[in-house]
């Protein structure tokens, strides 16, 4: 560990702008098994962190810290998705913060517990924390002897809403002791008119009070539930052990597909939790299974880009059921806007799909859509799926043709950062996501069997676009061969990143260069905009992406690397995080999700050409012999993709679980391999 932290700190010495101060104060390290560990130093104290976890009726953002005193805080941040509130917007859904502090009601032999002393807060999918207390007379002078220790595992209910506490108390005395676990209950009712039902009742309870006599070494468990139900409504009488169980087993489900195997453990193990982030904030709605963001914002709702363009074409990767459900159901909720006037479709459906919010116009939302759904559809590999969702990724791209300047490049609105930035009336990001859904969409209409004009029209009109994007947005930009992200820009932007992610190179050293630069790049990633203070991560992890597909694995895997530690490891962890200082770096799930794609797209180069078809560009990093991706569940499949170094060339090695077989290839670095997969 010591020599990966001097690597990291190296790394972030060697990216951030000349003269600029680097943080590269490390506050976790990596556990035994798949989490991580707080170091509790007295350099790192006191400590402070916030970090969001969710089921599919529920959320908690757990804000939380380690005093220099060693003593534990921490305040619940309670979210139901599908309890909404008034005005039944995109923001509604019931939230209520519990900051009860569970072992205060505690007593040992009749006294309180005293004198905290952490001793471990690990994150694992769930976070555990370990403390000694003492129990008894305080006498001046005198440092009170721990009595017990207390250990909680906080963890939120894959299928219920609730949030659940498990608590073990042990005694680490030479004597009986007797604990005492009282009954508590605090409970809350909101006002009926605040409510789209009424009212609701939050609560949070002890669960398994009593009185326990235990000798030396001997344990007893109790546990904390914080829920909410409407009124007339009984509330949830869990069985905390089952609820912890069905958290482990969803993590296991998780860690045994997509499993990244590196020379670089940080990497490695923040792919591991990217991939939970990722895949965990789904929520059962009145409207389909949904993937939400979160950040106490937003749920029970689907946006173009987070969902249809971020996150979607990552779940058939993973293989995870709820992933795949979500997605198709976000791209059938949009299909419900196609409409033959070709105005726009909204940005985002909300309200578990009762209503919609384009408060910002057109953001390119169709552009997003198209690139979303054609990738997803040919990683899915299933043709009825495919069926559906081709209206919809026509009508797209149509919309997108409609929409062409006489330029060549796609007008809209805005772009994704809604106006935050300008982004003229063609931006960038919208031409070159259009771009790509032409490319996967003449793929798509090939598998399904479509006359071959119509794939030969998409990949004409995606020839002609390249152009175009090539003409209007190329640029000298500050000194950089690279791209204006819409005419009239002067200033260099994160998001000049994206022809790269498609394949478009003509530029890239240039951009990569300014990307890397003093003008854009600091310790926390990419600024949105050149002179300004705000970074996204979105725009970083693209940015990541493309540099592998570049080809850059120099810059590319030195990044990631540094990235990663700071993401896994800093003082603000364990996953990627939204924007500052907008949302106070909030866990949002769909960047997790991109984080994932820099390893499948970027990493190993995958580009879907059809249902069982696939190329290969694997991008191994300097100083790395090999690398893996295990159990792939894409392209109706279950496969391995391992990369090694041979010489002066790159071994690929495919091995499909389910027919039994392995082949190799034989590559020069930078060289596609077409692959195939049978179900």
């Amino acid at each position: 560990m010591r020599l990966l932290l001097v690597a990291l700190i190296t790394t972030l010495s060697s990216l951030l702008p000349s003269g600029e101060p680097a943080d590269a104060r490390f506050f976790w390290t990596l556990s035994p098994g798949n989490g991580i560990e707080l170091n509790l130093t007295e350099a790192n104290l006191p400590y402070d962190d916030h970090i969001e976890m969710s089921g599919e009726m529920m959320a908690f953002v757990l804000r939380w810290g380690v005093g220099s005193d060693l003593s534990f805080h921490s305040e619940r941040s309670l979210v139901f998705p599908m309890l909404r509130t008034v005005p039944n917007n995109t923001h509604a859904s019931l939230m209520h913060r519990m900051g009860v502090d569970i072992p205060s009601m505690v007593s040992v032999n009749g006294y309180s517990l005293t004198s905290e002393k952490v001793e471990k807060v690990m994150l694992d999918g769930y976070m555990e924390v370990s403390s000694l207390f003492a129990a008894g007379r305080t006498r001046p002078g005198v440092v009170p002897q721990p009595s017990v220790r207390l250990s909680r595992k906080i963890f939120p209910s894959t299928d219920k809403p609730l949030m659940g506490e498990v608590y073990e108390i042990e005694n680490i005395t030479d004597k009986v002791i007797t604990v005492y676990i009282p009954s508590f209950s605090q409970v809350f009712t909101t006002p009926a008119e605040k409510g789209v039902t009424g009212s609701y009742i939050i609560r949070g309870d002890i669960l398994g009070s009593g009185t326990f006599k235990l000798a030396a070494g001997n344990r007893a468990r109790f546990g904390a539930c914080f829920q909410a139900y409407r009124v007339g409504e009984s509330k949830i009488e869990p069985d905390l052990e089952a609820e912890l169980k069905a958290r482990l087993e969803y993590l296991a489900e998780v860690d045994g597909n997509l499993v990244l195997d590196t020379p670089d453990d940080v990497i490695d193990r923040e792919f591991r939790f990217a991939k939970i982030r990722a895949s965990e904030s789904i929520f059962k709605t009145a409207g389909g299974y949904m993937h939400g963001p979160g950040g106490e914002s937003y749920y029970a709702a689907i946006w173009a880009n987070d969902q249809a363009e971020y996150v979607n074409p990552f779940f058939p990767f993973l293989g995870y059921w709820k992933g795949d459900e979500s997605a198709l159901n976000s791209y059938m909720h949009f299909a419900r806007f196609m409409n033959p006037e070709y105005e726009p479709i909204p940005s985002s459906i909300i309200a578990e799909g009762i209503d919609i919010w384009n408060g910002a116009g057109d953001r390119g939302d169709a552009a997003m859509i198209a690139h979303g759904a054609s990738r997803y559809a040919l990683e899915k590999g299933d043709r009825a799926e495919a069926e559906k969702l081709w209206p919809l990724i026509e009508w797209c791209l149509e919309y997108c043709h409609r929409k062409l300047n006489a330029d060549g490049v796609v007008l809209s609105d805005s772009d994704e950062l809604e106006g935050r930035f300008p982004a003229g009336d063609a931006n960038l990001c919208t031409s070159t996501l259009y771009y790509d859904g032409l490319r996967s969409a003449a793929f798509l209409a090939k598998e399904l069997g479509l006359k071959s004009s119509v794939s030969k029209l998409y990949n004409s009109r995606a020839d002609k676009l390249a152009k175009a994007i090539e003409s209007y947005f190329g640029a000298e930009v500050q000194g950089f061969h690279t791209y204006r992200y819409y005419d009239g820009n002067d200033m260099l932007r994160s998001w000049i990143c994206m022809p790269l992610i498609v394949g478009l190179l003509d530029r890239a050293e240039g951009t990569i260069a300014a990307l890397t630069s003093d003008k854009l790049m600091t310790k926390d990633g990419l600024l949105t905009q050149q002179g300004s203070e705000t970074f996204w991560d979105r725009s970083t992890l693209y940015s990541l992406r493309g540099m592998y597909i570049a080809g850059d694995t120099k810059t590319a895997g030195d990044f990631l690397h540094y990235y990663s530690g700071r993401r896994l490891l800093g003082d603000h962890v364990p996953y990627p995080i939204e924007a500052w200082p907008e949302g106070s770096q909030r866990h949002l799930s769909a960047e997790s999700g991109l984080y994932c794609r820099v390893i499948t797209e970027g990493m190993f180069g995958i580009r879907p050409t059809g249902f069982r078809s696939f190329t290969v560009t694997p991008r191994l990093a300097d100083g790395w012999n090999q690398m893996a991706l295990k159990h792939i569940r894409a392209f109706g499949s279950d496969f391995d993709l391992e990369v090694s170094r041979v010489a002066e060339r790159l071994e690929l090695r495919l091995t499909n679980h389910l027919t039994g077989t392995t082949e190799t290839y034989k590559l020069a670095p930078g060289v596609s391999q077409v692959l195939q997969t049978c179900a």
